[in-house]
């Protein structure tokens, strides 16, 4: 399990124990962006104490993006066969977690889902609600994504499935980075289940989510997005081309 950190101080003894209580068998690796709060030196005493926890140190904040990508290498070169998302924050209820890993022995990506039924979320206002909800549903509309829940960040991906969608390409840092691997693993022909959960508002600490992120990823979607739709009209056209020729 990947858990990004940045200011978390107030969380991650917290919640990295409701991941052990929940799941002794995951390891557990803290991907900290150089925290200015000591959100590092508590990931190093709690590793200290359990050999099933570590820690990989940041230089800086980099976007949530870049800390899975680490995370995700820092994992494949250690042979796990599954590699988990989850925030640090308790919004991802750890309690959900053997739900999603037994899906994971039959499914490429398995995510959690406040959008299916079962799924829901707890003490957002309704403006976050029409944000997110509004977020997929054009996600889906662009991309021709089948997911309900597209922006969701509780994930258990098999290795293979991180293996074969091309790592090494991904640019996106931040909102958007959820969309871009749920959109290259559709494309990549891998299986995708969604399991219901229910998303929980922090109780402590700040949200790092931001005007400015939402537009960028409502920006960065929409050029996917055309870009998409543009290749799937010419490639019509080429196909309609090809027909006409053989009937000659």
């Amino acid at each position: 399990m990947i858990i990004p950190t940045y200011n978390e101080a107030e969380n991650l003894e917290w919640i990295t124990g409701r991941v052990r209580e929940a799941a002794p068998e995951v390891d557990i690796l803290v991907a900290d962006d150089n925290s200015p709060d000591g959100t590092g030196r508590i990931a190093d005493r709690l590793a200290a104490a359990d050999p099933h926890l570590h820690v990989m140190h940041r230089p800086g904040k980099q976007g949530l993006g870049a800390a899975y990508l680490a995370g995700f290498h820092w994992g494949l070169e250690r042979d796990y066969e599954a590699l988990v998302e989850m925030d640090c924050d308790g919004s991802h209820k750890p309690e959900d977690l053997p739900r999603l890993l037994a899906r994971a022995g039959d499914t490429d990506l398995v995510i959690g889902s406040r959008y299916v039924p079962g799924g829901g979320v707890v003490n957002w206002p309704l403006y976050r609600q029409l944000i997110s909800r509004g977020g997929s549903l054009w996600t889906r509309m662009m991309l021709g994504l089948k997911v309900r829940d597209c922006t969701g960040g509780f994930r258990v991906f098999r290795r293979e499935t991180l293996e074969g969608i091309g790592l090494d390409e991904v640019a996106s840092a931040g909102y958007c980075f959820q969309v871009d691997l749920l959109w290259r693993t559709q494309k990549a022909g891998f299986s995708i289940t969604e399991v219901p959960i229910t998303f929980v508002e922090r109780e402590r600490g700040n949200s790092k989510m931001s005007k400015a992120i939402f537009i960028e990823a409502l920006i960065r979607t929409t050029l996917w997005g055309i870009a998409h739709r543009a290749a799937q009209f010419r490639d019509a056209g080429e196909r309609a081309l090809e027909k006409r020729e053989r009937k000659r």
